[in-house]
């Protein structure tokens, strides 16, 4: 290679890693450990890092997202949040494992640490039958009507979003959490695949649910070779376990009801 085509190529490698400098930014020297708020606001709906995380500094007026109507959701991609605040310098673990961040619309500034929320409970925006999922654009902000807000109304859209109604429910009514429960993932008279797994030995078979179940809830299961009734405990759509493993699966789902909730 001549000395004039090493100095162009030379040349041009520097000119790419300053383009790579000025497309990728500054990097941060280290990232600061955040936590998510309990409520996240998005004022006049316009959402930032601030807005979903405590103590975010600079950072925190970063916008995530933009949009929706006043009583409304924000929903954001609980991935991509976690991504842009790394980005930014701020370390979030997302130790529960969420999908979706739900942030509500307010047409106010975000209220101030420590104070409630005394005028606007969640309230449904649609009339539920029995059996219904809630999904985030279901449930609004709004001012309590008829009785106000119930002993049991939920501080955030997390602890309904992904619940299933217990009996039908009308619109404007405000959120109570006995209204709502887990979804059932097997239905009565479905057919479910029932596993047992221990000391390195796994059988399965296949049996008729004879009731209904949610994820770590104990469901009858007809054996159609012995006719006899097993129990077992659901762990999915159509599936369940016996053994050591169903214990476990009901001792973490009484240790956290709302563990399967759709966030996850």
């Amino acid at each position: 290679m001549t000395q004039a085509r090493r100095a162009a190529l030379l040349a041009v490698l520097a000119i790419a890693v300053l383009a790579l400098g000025v497309l990728l930014g500054p990097r941060p020297a280290f990232a600061v450990a955040v936590d998510l708020r309990a409520d996240i606001a998005a004022p006049n709906g316009r959402v930032t890092l601030g807005d979903v995380f405590e103590d975010a500094g600079a950072a925190g007026a970063v916008v995530l997202a933009t949009g929706g109507q006043a009583g409304g959701s924000l929903v954001l991609d609980a991935r991509r949040v976690q991504a842009l605040a790394a980005a930014h310098g701020l370390d979030w673990a997302n130790a529960r494992g969420l999908n979706r961040l739900i942030a509500r619309v307010d047409t106010d500034p975000v209220p101030q640490a420590g104070r409630r929320r005394s005028v606007e409970v969640l309230t449904y925006a649609r009339d539920f039958t029995a059996g219904e999922i809630v999904e985030a654009e279901d449930i609004v902000w709004a001012a309590p009507s008829g009785f106000g807000s119930p002993l049991d109304a939920p501080r955030g859209a997390r602890a309904v979003i992904g619940q299933a109604a217990r009996r039908p429910l009308r619109a404007g009514t405000a959120v109570s959490l006995a209204d709502l429960s887990a979804p059932k993932v097997i239905k009565k008279d479905e057919m479910v695949q029932v596993a047992y797994a221990a000391g390195g030995i796994k059988l399965v078979l296949q049996g008729k649910a004879l009731t209904g179940a949610a994820v770590g809830e104990v469901v009858d299961i007809l054996n159609p070779a012995s006719k006899k009734t097993i129990q077992a405990v659901a762990t999915g759509p159509d599936e369940a376990v016996v053994g050591p493993e169903a214990e476990r699966v009901k001792a973490a789902a009484i240790g956290n009801p709302r563990l399967y909730a759709s966030l996850r």
